[in-house]
């Protein structure tokens, strides 16, 4: 009498029938797949022993539902990319995901060197200064109105020009007649000192310090001989062809301030009404 030859799980005899032998005996393809096949993450079916089975992190796929959940395309010998628990292929991926280049308009491939700025995103070789049209990578850019540009070739557009050098100004200039000045290049015109934050004049255009103003172009005082510049609100008078200081407008006898008040020439001098009463 021969031995019995039975499934190990359903005890139907294996006799003439196809068959998996395990550790813990034969079992018939039936039962084989119910107690050790996986179940398949997309369709939910069981991956029988026949098929090719596809595994990724701890989810099991049938060959043909390994693919990609937007365009269906098979992964099993393709590159992918798992987002949010889904499957992708790498077109589908860049085309959901990754940035296009606001100069060349290609996809900006995920770890692939790239700029971003103003919400919008550049290969690092297409973003270009506006200007020399030379890689910005890290360097310093100004932007101005959709442009970008290097410092250099920003200031050398945009940046006023000092009236003097012609050189551009980036930062502490000071405004001269309506006009952008250097600060050191704001210097009197007889002296040289700098007259930034200084009280100066000018005379023809010219910028001239207080001192060297008044020693070159300024009536002398009558009296004290020292240059009336009428500067900071300094007050004179005048008579005839002469000047003096309001300071300095007084009786040359009785020495009576004149401002405001009658008063006699006597050659050089000028006297009150008192004084050139009483004579010599």
């Amino acid at each position: 009498m021969s031995e019995a030859f039975d499934c190990a799980k359903c005890s139907e005899s294996l006799y003439g029938r196809k068959y998996i032998q395990t550790d813990d005996g034969p079992y018939c393809v039936p039962c084989y797949d119910s107690t050790f096949a996986n179940t398949c993450a997309e369709c939910q079916q069981l991956i029988g022993h026949d098929s090719r089975e596809l595994f990724y992190e701890d989810r099991h796929f049938h060959e043909g539902c390994f693919r990609c959940c937007r365009c269906k395309r098979s992964l099993a010998d393709e590159p992918f990319t798992c987002q949010d628990n889904e499957l992708l292929c790498n077109d589908c991926y860049c085309s959901a995901f990754s940035s296009q280049c606001s100069a060349c308009g290609e996809t900006v491939m995920p770890g692939s060197r790239k700029l971003e700025y103003g919400g919008q995103t550049w290969h690092e070789h297409c973003f270009l200064c506006s200007g020399c049209e030379q890689p910005l990578g890290s360097r310093s850019f100004v932007p101005d109105k959709g442009a970008h540009y290097c410092v250099p070739c920003y200031e050398n557009k945009f940046a006023p020009r000092c009236a003097r050098c012609s050189k551009t100004l980036t930062q502490g200039g000071v405004t001269y007649r309506d006009q952008p000045w250097h600060r050191e290049c704001l210097v009197c015109t007889g002296c040289q000192t700098p007259l930034a934050g200084q009280q100066f004049t000018s005379r023809d255009d010219d910028p001239y310090c207080v001192a060297c103003f008044g020693e070159l172009f300024a009536p002398k005082c009558s009296s004290c001989k020292s240059p009336i510049t009428g500067l900071g609100g300094g007050k004179y008078v005048s008579f005839e062809d002469r000047h003096w200081h309001h300071s300095c407008f007084s009786c040359a006898r009785c020495s009576t301030s004149l401002v405001g008040q009658g008063f006699v020439p006597d050659g050089d001098q000028v006297l009150c009404q008192g004084c050139s009463q009483a004579g010599p």
